[in-house]
């Protein structure tokens, strides 16, 4: 290696693929298995922690010693190049090792990654991402064990072929079965897990909670989400849409009406996709979904996948990783997704008209967190005329868009039960019984009769 070349590095410091080391040790061994699972790296033998050389006593055996130890202690084995090299009338050592082909490379059963500067050790499931991703596959491609083609809903696939011929994103001729084979979702006659996720006719245990909280512990609604993942992103943004508070906007001589709903909803639609699209299916954790009086938190099993980083995720420029392939392209050809990776940039773009808001995520407990939050919400003042055209008014009013539907429904059948709310808002029982009680102490609804064959009287 070239002596400007060396000096260079070492006044560059320790970096992702650079390492110092005053003598070689087991360290030394799991560095070099941490660089064979990432981009491949250096390591520098004979330098201190801040870069100084301070030599090594090499002798005739020290590095097939080296070479050696590497070998026996390395699955599969590394073996890497070692260069002796003479700066400042000193001896160091540089140990190069390339990205290895196949990954995880294990040092004495441990398997190691770089990130950063750092070594990072590898849980279970991580070293399953990394088997995955190094041979170009990934959880959702492989088969469903002891599925056949028969347990997929052929109407659902017919659907999605529909969706993707209309997006101009791609083209499918033939049968469901043919398709389904083009886009790799089945493998002769064995769907995929993806095939199960998206197309099954009975449902897997892949749950979504939902909870409309008042405080950490108080409960006031709560929803389990449960079906292929088309169906449970429609209805999750259903059960999210009717607990947000909406703003009325009334302009004009004819009182045209506009909502201001206090989130975006396609920022919200983003952060529903990103959590089932890149969950970790093998984990049996739910993705769980909190609504709070002015937050939304998103939790989905599975950390960031690929090397990605949450530095990575606040900047508009970044590379997209994605831990369940085929689900991803699926979402992509039906255009529920605009492109690949640039789903965070699209949620800042949402929210920039809302000036106290908030976009927030880190890694938690095993998953991925996001929160959208706010101070204040956004309500437009517009001034419009009364009917005489005489007074200007500002109209700022806010109401909870689940209360004006259970009113517009008391209003049209008084006897409406409390069973036929629940179906027709999407509620449960409990949280039907909770929006009654609240209207009842406000003093704007009353039950006159018994609780079968009596009906709902609204207050003037």
């Amino acid at each position: 290696m070239h002596r400007n070349t060396i000096l260079n590095t070492i006044k560059t410091g320790e970096t992702g693929q650079v390492e110092f080391k005053q003598n070689f040790n087991r360290q030394t061994i799991e560095t070099l298995v941490a660089f064979a699972n990432t981009n491949g790296g250096q390591i520098i033998i004979g330098l201190n922690d801040v870069g100084n050389i301070v030599g090594l006593d090499l002798s005739a055996e020290s590095i097939p010693n080296w070479l050696n130890e590497i070998k026996s202690k390395t699955e599969p084995a590394l073996f890497p190049d070692i260069e002796p090299i003479i700066l400042e009338n000193k001896t160091i050592a540089i140990i190069s090792i390339p990205e290895y082909p196949v990954k995880p490379v294990s040092f004495q059963g441990r398997f190691f990654v770089r990130r950063k500067n750092s070594n990072h050790l590898l849980s279970a499931i991580e070293i399953n991402d990394v088997y995955l991703k190094s041979i170009q596959t990934s959880w959702d491609s492989y088969p469903y064990p002891d599925a056949r083609y028969d347990d997929l809903n052929e109407d659902k696939i017919k659907s999605f072929i529909e969706k993707i011929n209309q997006s101009g994103r791609f083209k499918l001729v033939g049968t469901p079965f043919d398709c389904l084979l083009k886009l790799r979702l089945v493998k002769n006659d064995s769907p995929t897990n993806a095939a199960m996720l998206l197309f099954s006719k009975e449902e897997k245990f892949y749950n979504i909670h939902i909870g409309r909280f008042k405080t950490q512990s108080l409960i006031i609604d709560d929803k389990m989400v449960r079906g292929t993942l088309f169906e449970a992103v429609e209805n999750t943004m259903t059960f999210i849409i009717s607990h947000l508070k909406v703003a009325f906007e009334i302009t004009g001589k004819t009182s045209q009406r506009t909502e201001i709903f206090e989130y975006p909803l396609p920022a919200l639609r983003e952060l529903v996709l990103n959590a089932i699209i890149h969950r970790d299916y093998t984990s049996p954790t739910d993705i769980q979904i909190r609504i709070f009086d002015k937050e939304i938190t998103i939790f989905n099993p599975g950390k960031l996948f690929g090397g990605l980083t949450i530095e990575d995720l606040k900047t508009d420029n970044y590379q997209a990783q994605s831990r369940n392939k085929l689900v991803t392209e699926a979402f992509y050809l039906t255009k529920e997704i605009e492109k690949y990776g640039s789903g965070y940039r699209r949620i800042r773009e949402y929210i920039a008209d809302y000036p106290t808001m908030y976009f927030e995520f880190e890694e938690n407990s095993g998953g991925f967190l996001a929160k959208i939050g706010y101070d204040k919400q956004r309500i437009v003042n517009e001034p419009i005329i009364d009917k005489q055209n005489t007074v200007e008014k500002t109209v700022e009013k806010t109401v909870e868009k689940t209360v004006e539907k259970i009113i517009s429904l008391i209003t049209k059948n008084p006897k409406i039960t409390q069973s036929e709310l629940s179906k027709i808002t999407g509620l449960s029982r409990r949280g039907v019984e909770w929006n009654l009680k609240q209207l009842k102490q406000q003093g704007l609804l009353s039950r006159v009769g018994p609780a079968n064959g009596g009906y709902w009287k609204l207050m003037e």
